[in-house]
């Protein structure tokens, strides 16, 4: 069975060859493992049919039958499991030597069921003329592509952007799930996708994305680069929340450069677990990632390999760790490109808003891929004929309608 990943260079390597794959703890891997485990064995095979869809049965069947004995499981047996089970590639964008990684989290923030003078930005639930092209009943709506709004004759436009919602293109529908204290923490839910919002009589309410408005995302941030206003260097969440309060009225036409506007859906909330991701499970810390979910499969392993500022601004922290594909965003993009989920709460946020950091990746593929068939399977490319011997240049006869030298011939 032969593993394809669109733009993507694929280099077979040994678990000996992953630094810090013996550090890990490979028990934490495999309980995330295990938890995307169980859709994937409950789901329909033809409703994907790649060939990584269909190798992560064996494995994810063994895992559910593995036993380390009483208790949990231990960090040795997880990894011989990995190790039994699965054999490492590198991945990365053809011609690129690593990968791309950012951090998110779920925000905390407090919020109203009714709109009053300190809490008036409205969070939206999902609109019933909202239609994704090719949306089958009853799946999740995409988290990327076209989005159009039906209008009474059956016909259909683009829906509302950004500028049109906050001007109160829904305003009146009864569409508002919460209202909010800032423009500044909206923006910031519908980057990260949930959220828990603390309502006023301390009940908490958490949120999950359940749909867009079909308009690409624009990143706030690079906007904010571009015209000068937070260095590079600086750039983090908290940075553009911290200028958005200080600068409410030029805030309102830079968000705007981000037409797209993502709305929610009241989930159940424990407290013990993380928000749901693309996966439908619950995300958990520091183990979950978001990835491209046109290239890979939700419950693949990857082991990441990076140099994080997780401690501090400017801190280059070790970060070699199992994480396994469980969630995705229209901004992740790529073969060797993931969101490092961290939890929730503002000490999450504050790291997950740091992180913007080249990674090494090694995709964990089931033993029974074999990488190499593929290019087995490819033909050879032509010999080339050896070249022609050079004649001796002939020597140039003078122009009698030009000097020997002086004149420098046309550029082409």
């Amino acid at each position: 069975m032969p593993l394809v990943v669109e733009d993507a260079q694929l280099e077979p390597v040994t678990f000996a060859d992953l630094p810090g794959w013996t550090d890990d703890d490979q028990a934490a891997a495999l309980a995330t493992f295990k938890a995307s485990c169980r859709p994937l064995l409950r789901g329909d095979p033809a409703a994907d049919p790649r060939p990584m869809r269909r190798a992560l049965m064996g494995p994810c069947r063994r895992a559910l039958a593995h036993r380390a004995g009483a208790g949990s499981e231990s960090p040795e047996a997880a990894r011989k499991f990995f190790e039994q089970n699965f054999r490492p590639l590198r991945i990365s964008r053809i011609g690129e030597p690593a990968g791309f990684l950012t951090g998110y989290y779920e925000p905390i923030v407090d919020g109203s069921r009714f709109p009053n003078q300190i809490f008036k930005v409205p969070m939206y639930r999902r609109p019933p003329d909202l239609v994704a092209p090719g949306a089958k009943p009853g799946q999740p709506f995409p988290n990327r592509g076209q989005a159009f709004r039906v209008l009474p004759d059956g016909s259909s436009v683009p829906y509302y952007d950004r500028g049109e919602i906050e001007d109160g293109a829904l305003s009146g529908r009864h569409l508002e799930i919460a209202w909010l204290k800032d423009p500044a923490d909206l923006l910031t839910i519908q980057i990260q996708g949930s959220a828990r919002v603390r309502l006023e009589d301390g009940t908490l309410l958490r949120v999950n994305y359940d749909g867009h408005n079909g308009f690409p995302y624009t990143p706030v941030g690079r906007v904010l680069i571009e015209r000068g206003h937070i260095p590079r260097e600086e750039m983090s969440m908290a940075r553009i929340r911290d200028w958005m309060r200080d600068n409410p009225d030029e805030a309102t036409e830079v968000r705007r450069q981000n037409r797209a506007f993502v709305f929610f859906r009241i989930v159940g909330l424990d407290v013990t677990q993380g928000p749901l991701g693309g996966q439908g499970l619950p995300l958990t810390d520091g183990r979950s990632i978001a990835v491209d979910r046109v290239l890979h499969v939700y419950g693949t392993p990857f082991f990441i390999s990076a140099e994080l500022p997780i401690t501090g601004i400017r801190t280059n922290d070790p970060f070699r760790r199992t994480m396994i594909a469980q969630d995705t965003g229209s901004a992740i993009t790529g073969p060797a490109r993931a969101d490092l989920y961290f939890g929730s709460g503002d000490e999450a946020g504050r790291i997950a808003g740091r992180i913007r950091e080249p990674g090494r990746f090694a995709v964990l593929v089931p033993k029974e891929i074999d990488p190499v068939a593929r290019g087995a399977a490819l033909p050879l490319p032509r010999l080339r004929p050896p070249p022609l011997p050079e004649k001796p240049a002939a020597k140039p006869k003078p122009s009698r309608a030009e000097p020997r030298a002086g004149r420098r011939a046309p550029q082409r």
